[in-house]
């Protein structure tokens, strides 16, 4: 049986907000809750033990009773597992500042393609499709591209709606920038690099770690190019963000010294203020 791909988890913080209404904001939940598990994305078929885990964590910084309007900001995430052991890995994180809708509490959220009309559908949508692509992208060499396609296609419509995050060329860390970057022909080199990481490097480390930690540290040389490939793109910067952590335990106290110099290197140059973190790379 063909499964939904996502199994989101959706959280509201509204303590910002005084004499909150409860039952809006359990409203609000539920609903982006069962619009992303319930509807079927792709045509992809998943199995139940393959949905994409995310996590849709949304704090509300005000909300206007008036006009129903709620300006947030979203920190989402979501993860895929690495073949031979129990770790799970992030495929795709964001932290999204402008995650602004109207919503009240018997809105019906449905999603139309090439009919959409509603900046929440709009957001939960791109983002599904963002979730697929990613995952697949680790998956296979370029597998998500028809979901960026529809990405796009969703951040087209958003933009038409005059609500903040979605400015073609207006910011490059936006959601249409960082797609539009991710997406240039210029940074298939990022794209590559995504799915050697994940296949060749992390899906291996289990049954032969040194050459899974090689095939990384070789691939790093392509992250490298995508970072000067695009003036002021965040996308190899936006990796190393939400990987961090994990590119610090492949390499610290394992590896090579030519692997550790190169990784130091290379993830120095990307983001230098994180150098607190790339040194313990070099231990």
């Amino acid at each position: 049986m063909k499964a939904q791909e996502l199994d989101a988890k959706v959280s509201i913080n509204y303590t910002q907000i005084e004499s909150p209404r409860t039952e809006l904001f359990d409203a609000l939940q539920t609903k982006l809750t069962e619009f992303l598990n319930n509807h079927k994305w792709t045509e992809i078929p998943f199995r139940e033990n393959e949905k994409i885990q995310c996590n849709f964590n949304i704090t509300v910084k005000t909300y206007n009773q008036d006009e129903n309007t709620f300006e947030c900001t979203l920190l989402m995430s979501s993860n895929r597992p690495v073949f031979g052991s129990s770790y799970n890995t992030v495929a795709y994180s964001v932290n999204d500042v402008d995650f602004t809708f109207v919503f009240t509490e018997f809105d019906q959220l449905e999603y139309q393609e090439n009919q959409i009309d509603n900046n929440l559908v709009a957001l939960l949508s791109y983002y599904a499709y963002m979730i697929i692509g990613m995952d697949l992208d680790t998956m296979s060499l370029k597998g998500g591209t028809d979901c960026f396609h529809i990405a796009e296609d969703i951040a087209t419509a958003g933009e038409s709606m005059g609500f903040p995050g979605w400015k073609a060329f207006g910011d490059s860390g936006n959601r249409f920038g960082l797609l539009n970057d991710y997406m240039d022909g210029s940074m298939e080199v990022m794209r590559e690099f995504n799915y050697i990481y994940h296949r060749k490097g992390l899906d291996r480390m289990a049954e032969a770690p040194d050459s899974a930690r090689a095939a990384i540290a070789d691939g790093l040389e392509l992250l490298r190019e995508a970072n000067s490939a695009k003036n002021m793109t965040k996308v190899a910067q936006l990796f190393t963000e939400y990987k961090r952590d994990e590119l610090v335990n492949i390499f610290a106290k394992k590896g090579t010294s030519e692997e550790k110099d190169k990784a130091y290197e290379i993830l120095f140059a990307i983001d230098a203020s994180q150098n607190n973190t790339w040194e313990k790379i070099k231990k």
